[in-house]
């Protein structure tokens, strides 16, 4: 699939707090006769939207449209599982044009849910249709997909291609995921609540940047969030996540100063104790810590009064919040930040690793270590540099024991941590914890679950699934941002078992363009928008002696597994390890 699909015509709306969206109109890729007056239309991929209709003028017949994002036995399937989309609407031609929508579901088109203007009509997401009734022949003019999309999205704009052609695939359904649900200008979670949530709204930021740089959607979604927290103990420290990405992707001191009072608030510091640790009542272990979702994701997770996951969290927040304060000049608060942060990490370390095992318990008061206790330290920085390759190396070997929520997480740490061969066989694992899995399944928008016997009420629309959208090319292409809005970037391809991988980044400043190739020799092809540097760091392939450009020595030095240029590069570059 190319993700284009034949388009008719472009019409803009405005959702109110929302970001710019508009309906693209799309022909039908295939229309598959079934009997008389039977069709059915395959539109590619899923996508939310309505019909456009167009009869010839004498059609007077009553019809039945059925629409669905899943098909079985050549046909609409009408009994899908869990919340994957079917509807069914009967009405009466007469001759003229018109705009068919299945009915609303009160679940997600009622406040706190985010809703579309009545004038845009029912959205629904569906990728097949089935007509029936229809008389004479049926044209691809005579039936539209209006598909609600993010109106600055540019398919164009960023790409990733490499000498795995499953891998490709995954970044093609994550990054299509995260354009099929912008539909209604606000990051939500899928179609069955369409509600805005903390941790959603951090990945999709993530993976949106990696195809679009604007700042729009997640700053309308942030704001949506204060309107309507929710309720999960880690979700509220991740709007300070979704600030401080704003931050380096923008440098916006302007809308970070307005929002830094409220930011402070989402920090747990009510709940942290003489310790120095946050703690949870029981109340909020019940409802309220929640590591991953759904419950059965957890690893066999122990919930105490202290919790890992919940501190590393907090820790985090603390350290992005210090750095927010520095960037407003605020030295008092980030002095105080500091201290907190440094007591905090002692105690951590001292309460909750375990010195024999080389890993975290999952709490004060269990010497269970779950995946999620590990992972999320090790990719917040919080574990000590001597024992993290330990930390990396088993959670590489554990598989994937969590969600695509985790997912995020996991894969940075693994990456970030000398194991990025494991990292990029969990995405194209076989069995049914993998991207491969969603691939495979035939399905065009990520998953809520990895499977439906994980969550029998999953979506089939759940952008919090696409991770691989940002990355392959945060990793795997290796660009990066390393100083607010885009001053610096960082190019550290990570390379695996692949024997080349090319793309396109999108920045606030331009594109990057990254070519690389990994045999005898590893070579790598750049090219910079106009006043914007990068740090490049190339794999020290083993006897390697150095660095080139054509015969020249470029000077570099190694640290660990890599050789990292003495100047950053500007404009177009091409290197070689030799």
């Amino acid at each position: 699939m190319t993700g284009i699909l034949p388009l008719v015509g472009i019409i803009f709306t405005k959702i109110a707090g929302a970001a710019p969206v508009a309906f693209y109109e799309q022909k039908p890729v295939s229309i598959v006769k079934l009997s008389d007056g039977d069709y059915l239309l395959d539109f590619g991929r899923v996508a939310f939207g309505n019909l456009l209709l167009t009869p010839t003028p004498t059609d007077k017949e009553q019809i039945t449209v059925r629409f669905g994002e899943s098909i079985r036995d050549g046909r609409v399937d009408r009994t899908p599982p869990g919340t994957v989309r079917y509807s069914e609407v009967k009405l009466v031609l007469n001759g003229q044009a018109m705009i068919v929508a299945p009915r609303p579901d009160p679940r997600n088109t009622k406040s706190p849910a985010v809703q579309t203007p009545v004038s845009m009509g029912v959205l629904t997401p569906f990728r097949w249709v089935e007509l029936s009734g229809w008389i004479g022949e049926l044209t691809t003019n005579q039936v539209l997909r209006r598909a609600s999309f993010d109106s600055t999205w540019d398919d164009s704009a960023a790409s990733f291609h490499s000498s795995n052609p499953m891998l490709d695939r995954v970044w093609d359904l994550s990054h299509y995921s995260i354009k099929a649900t912008t539909f209604a200008g606000i990051f939500v979670d899928g179609d069955r609540e369409r509600l805005a949530y903390e941790a959603d709204a951090y990945q999709n930021q993530l993976d949106y940047y990696a195809g679009d740089p604007s700042s729009q959607m997640e700053r309308d979604t942030f704001k949506r969030l204060i309107q309507y927290p929710t309720w999960p103990t880690e979700w509220a420290p991740q709007m300070i996540f979704i600030a401080y990405a704003d931050w380096m992707q923008t440098s916006d001191r302007a809308w970070l100063a307005q929002n830094y009072d409220l930011l402070k608030t989402k920090l747990l510091t009510e709940r942290v104790g003489s310790d120095g640790l946050v703690h949870s009542t029981a109340a909020e272990i019940a409802h309220g810590d929640i590591v991953d979702w759904p419950i059965g994701e957890r690893d066999g997770y122990v919930f105490t009064s202290v919790n890992t996951v919940v501190n590393a969290f907090h820790l985090r927040a603390m350290d992005e919040m210090r750095q927010l304060a520095l960037a407003l000049n605020k030295q008092d608060d980030a002095r105080e930040l500091s201290q907190q942060q440094i007591e905090s990490l002692a105690a951590f370390q001292k309460t909750l690793f375990d010195d024999q095992t080389g890993l975290y318990h999952d709490g004060i008061g269990t010497s269970h270590s779950a995946l999620h206790a590990n992972l999320f330290p090790l990719d917040f920085g919080l574990v000590p540099p001597a024992k993290r390759p330990h930390i990396a190396k088993w959670l590489a070997q554990s598989g994937m024991r969590g969600s695509p929520y985790a997912a995020q997480f996991l894969m940075e740490g693994l990456f970030e941590n000398g194991q990025a061969q494991a990292a990029l066989d969990e995405m194209i694992a076989p069995g049914d914890r993998s991207w491969r899995h969603m691939v495979e399944s035939g399905t065009t928008i990520t998953w809520e679950a990895w499977d439906q016997r994980y969550k029998p009420n999953q979506d089939w629309n759940h952008a919090w699934g696409a991770a691989p959208a940002n990355l392959l090319p945060r990793f795997v292409l290796g660009v990066q941002r390393i100083k607010p809005g885009w001053e610096e970037a960082e190019i550290a391809p990570h390379t695996g078992d692949l024997k080349f991988a090319e793309g396109v980044v999108p920045t606030p400043r331009g594109p990057i363009h990254v070519a690389w190739k990994c045999a005898s020799a590893f070579s790598l092809s750049a090219e910079l928008p106009l006043g914007l540097k990068a740090r490049v760091k190339l794999p020290m392939l083993q006897g390697s002696l150095g660095v080139y450009k054509g015969d020249q020595v470029v000077p570099a030095h190694h640290e660990g597994d890599w050789w990292i240029l003495d100047q950053d590069v500007t404009g177009k570059v091409d290197l070689e390890v030799r």
